[in-house]
């Protein structure tokens, strides 16, 4: 890796965080490296570089220690500092208190403080300065997600030569919600700042465009164009897709095969598992469907000793408040269903509450037989593609909440209100009892739209119409 400032990027990608991380080698951490960060916006976009050849990343290291921009595999990473304070008022505060519960339907109350906002609005003010600096003339820059969406603006009012992208991955609220937040034209405007905004369902799409045109930012000029200080904003929905080939071809290996009978033979060889994989987030629906579960098995409409359940929950921010709540109920939750319903080395629920590698993860999504999928609101919600994408034998069954991005395209699952609890458990008894031939009749449509959809052609798909402003 070689250290560089060069100001001469076409193409350039303003995320919150940088596509590395650093990996301490040793238990002092005074040596270590930078490795590829996992996660689907990585996969989806880096192939996109070779599109454009000169490319720049902008995003944050996640420590508090400043580093100069340096070149991987021909890609200028260009770390944007921030300390402790500075992150708990923008990420932890305005970014996750305030917008995260505000966006998902305030599942928690989304709260209001002055202070974040001046935090956000540096931060993100930190993060234009970088791309305006970073950019060549007339580069192209896609910038990314509710953190930073500030940055379009800024950025057009350093740099009006960019061509300027903008996607949201998780939800953009209906008009009436949004209204509330106290900087609601300040962050509308930012987002007009750009050329082309996306978002992951046409409903979220209309939401803002209704939103701009209601607030007098932006003059209707038809479907998915707006007209704003003079320049043409489009908006539409661009469904974000998966690494499809990898998870198709891991699925079919020998390895995931036999790990995914292991797994089922160490969960006592039930007849059907379920499986849950989340972050232990509020918006998941993990408590939900746990107590769906608990009263199916407290009515007995589905055998304890036929069914059993996996939820893995990832952790995150457990040192916040909602999430720390929430983990104590899962907790409890779980002990009871095992209490009232286990035997002796066959506990109901195996709950794991910690990350998962990729290979036991394909394991699980090869052993379940039923997927439940519930958040009360999700952008897209990526589980629900990587199994189907696993499934390629299909068989298998996806319980899906209606309020997934994903159920726009996955619409052949079985589709729920996860505030419905009658609802929910009659989809789950459905489910144990479903015939394969149904399940494969519902699988192979759905099968059939991820494969169409993978993660390079979102972004590919994305980026040529930025191109033809």
């Amino acid at each position: 890796m070689a250290t560089t400032t060069e100001p001469d990027r076409k193409f350039v990608i303003v995320a919150n965080r940088l596509p590395v991380r650093w990996v301490d080698d040793d238990r002092n951490g005074d040596s270590g490296h930078w490795e590829t960060s996992p996660g689907g916006l990585v996969s989806a976009v880096r192939p996109s570089v070779a599109d454009y050849g000169q490319a720049g990343w902008i995003g944050w290291t996640g420590s508090d220690v400043d580093e100069e921009p340096f070149v991987d595999d021909g890609l200028l990473l260009h770390p944007v500092s921030m300390t402790v304070d500075e992150k708990e008022l923008f990420y932890d505060g305005m970014s996750n208190g305030t917008l995260w519960p505000l966006y998902h339907d305030k599942a928690v109350p989304a709260e209001f403080h002055r202070h974040w906002w001046d935090g956000y609005r540096r931060i993100n003010r930190r993060y234009a300065d970088a791309a305006a600096k970073v950019a060549a003339e007339g580069a192209t820059v896609w910038v990314h997600d509710y953190q930073l969406q500030l940055v379009p603006g800024m950025l057009r009012e350093l740099r009006p030569d960019l061509r300027i992208g903008f996607f949201l991955h998780i939800p953009f609220p209906p008009p009436e919600l949004f209204v509330g937040l106290p900087w609601r034209d300040e962050i509308a405007l930012g987002m007009l700042g750009s050329d082309l905004i996306g978002f992951q369902t046409p409903d979220a799409a209309d939401n803002f465009h209704r939103l701009v045109v209601r607030r007098g930012l932006a003059d209707d000029s038809g479907p998915g164009v707006l007209a704003h200080a003079g320049r043409r904003v489009r908006t539409r929905a661009y469904p974000i897709g998966i690494d499809v080939a990898r998870y198709d071809q891991a699925a079919r290996t020998d390895k995931v095969s036999d790990h995914a009978r292991d797994l089922r033979a160490r969960l006592g060889a039930p007849h059907t598992v379920m499986l849950g994989v989340d972050r232990l987030d509020y918006t998941k629906g993990i408590d939900v469907r746990l107590r769906a579960l608990k009263e199916l098995l407290d009515d007995g409409d589905i055998n304890p000793r036929q069914v059993t359940m996996v939820q893995v929950a990832q952790p995150s921010r457990d040192d916040v408040e909602a999430y720390i709540t929430l983990r104590e109920e899962v907790d409890r939750m779980v002990g009871e269903i095992n209490g009232d319903h286990g035997r002796v080395g066959f506990p109901v629920v195996h709950y794991i509450h910690q990350n998962v590698d990729f290979p036991e993860l394909l394991a699980m999504y090869r052993a379940a037989d039923i997927m439940l999928v519930t958040p009360f609101r999700d952008g897209m919600n990526l589980v629900a593609k990587e199994y189907v994408a696993a499934r390629y034998d299909l068989t298998g069954c996806l319980v899906l909440s209606e309020f997934a991005g994903a159920a726009t395209e996955l619409s052949d699952a079985l589709l729920v209100n996860p505030y419905d609890i009658d609802g929910l458990k009659a989809a789950i008894a459905r489910a144990v009892a479903m015939e394969p031939t149904e399940a494969r009749a519902r699988l192979e449509p759905m099968r059939a739209a991820v494969l169409a959809n993978d993660a390079v052609d979102w972004a590919r798909g994305f980026l040529a119409d930025l191109a033809d402003r």
